[in-house]
């Protein structure tokens, strides 16, 4: 489930040169339908974690991924930016709100041991990014010798095989939370304890530049490579190399997680996602420095996901991860609505991406300092608890 959904999703910008050429939109209006899909997926999160929380994950995933493939059979029929935004944009955002990593995460914590959370957690987050080496390929060679219309209904055949894997994924729902104070706790506790811990909200608020530094990337990097002559196998092939090369990453850092301070961790992907961006952006690309970036930024691309979801279980516990996740998700979101929207703005009116990369390595290294810096004790309810009953919770 998470495989298609994050790999049709990250593959998204490979159809923006052409639906430019064929059904008369401009850079900006394809920008604005990816950032209203980040937003509607970053404000929607929150209510499917809680549902998550409180019925299980079974038909929440299931109804996403019947979204999912609504979402793209219309964007076959686009034919104004507002029916363009309605399918890439809001459906596909709720889409990912019920299938996406936080959900997966969510259903992953349940299903393993607390001492191997973060390594689990880590490999689904590799079998995610494995969709974007499939996905994207499939893409660009079908938009290349069928058309783009043909490329985008082979992703809705795609989100119908996420119907059953989001039936199978709710089988987590069968598998009781371990019992604690948090058991009596209602949602609105639950977030009242999160926003008073400055921990949390440090983390929150550094995750916005994942979101729009990764966003930048997967929207406008074809447009970017289409305007400096590489040609679009290039393109796709560096998108499958991210995506190849996270999964490596994922596990990685899922391992690492469970063995190294996590916030120290997070905040260095941070950093080093800035300079690679700074150092590729600032010379003209190439076929070889291309593919290089692609593989060093997969390396670190969803590493953040097993550890940032790893630091709420150890704040907070694991009875309302899904919740605490997605609101801490939202703040991603609005960094993925700029990344995608702004960067299309920048474009539009500079005629470059230059302020545009600028501003994401600025706010990319002043986000990894504030994380290595963050408050990491957990709240007293769970100290208690951990006393009490110690276990390992890497």
């Amino acid at each position: 489930m998470l495989t298609l959904a994050l790999g049709m999703r990250q593959s998204l910008g490979l159809f923006q040169p052409e639906m430019i050429r064929t059904i008369g939109i401009t850079t900006a209006d394809f920008s604005l339908a990816v950032a209203v899909q980040n937003m509607v997926w970053g404000c929607v999160q929150p209510f499917t974690g809680a549902l998550v929380d409180r019925f299980g994950a079974r038909w929440v995933a299931t109804g996403g991924a019947v979204c999912y493939a609504l979402g793209l059979g219309l964007s076959i029929f686009a034919t104004s930016p507002l029916l363009l935004t309605m399918g890439i944009g809001v459906l596909i955002g709720i889409a990912l709100a019920c299938t996406g990593s936080n959900l997966s995460m969510a259903v992953t914590s349940r299903a393993v041991s607390p001492t191997r959370q973060s390594f689990a957690m880590g490999a689904v987050s590799a079998a995610g990014s494995i969709g974007l080496t499939l996905t994207s390929p499939l893409a660009q060679g079908l938009i290349s010798t069928a058309g783009w219309q043909i490329a985008m209904a082979a992703f809705v055949a795609l989100a119908c095989v996420m119907i059953p894997a989001a039936m199978m994924a709710g089988g987590v729902d069968r598998i009781s939370v371990p019992r604690s104070s948090a058991k009596n706790q209602s949602v609105g506790e639950a977030l009242r304890e999160a926003t008073s811990h400055s921990g949390y909200l440090v983390m929150s608020s550094a995750f916005f530049v994942c979101g729009l530094q990764l966003v930048f990337l997967t929207t406008h990097l074809p447009t970017y490579l289409d305007l400096c002559g590489i040609e679009p196998g290039i393109t796709a092939a560096a998108l499958a190399l991210i995506g190849l090369f996270n999964a490596l990453g994922s596990i990685v850092f899922g391992w690492l997680g469970d063995r190294l301070p996590r916030h120290r961790l997070l905040g260095g992907i941070y950093i080093a996602r800035s300079l690679l961006i700074s150092a590729y952006f600032y010379f003209p690309p190439t076929p070889a420095s291309t593919l290089f970036f692609a593989a060093a930024m997969g390396a670190i691309w969803l590493g953040v996901v097993p550890l940032m979801n790893g630091l709420v279980i150890h704040l907070f516990g694991i009875r309302y991860v899904a919740t605490l996740t997605g609101v801490a998700f939202m703040s991603h979101q609005v960094g993925s609505f700029l990344g995608a929207w702004g960067g299309g703005l920048i474009y539009s009116v500079l005629g470059s991406y230059e302020w545009a990369w600028k501003i994401a390595v600025t706010i990319g290294l002043t986000a990894g300092v504030a994380q290595m810096l963050m408050n990491t004790r957990p709240v007293s309810r769970v100290l208690q608890e951990r006393a009490a009953a110690p276990i390992a919770v890497g």
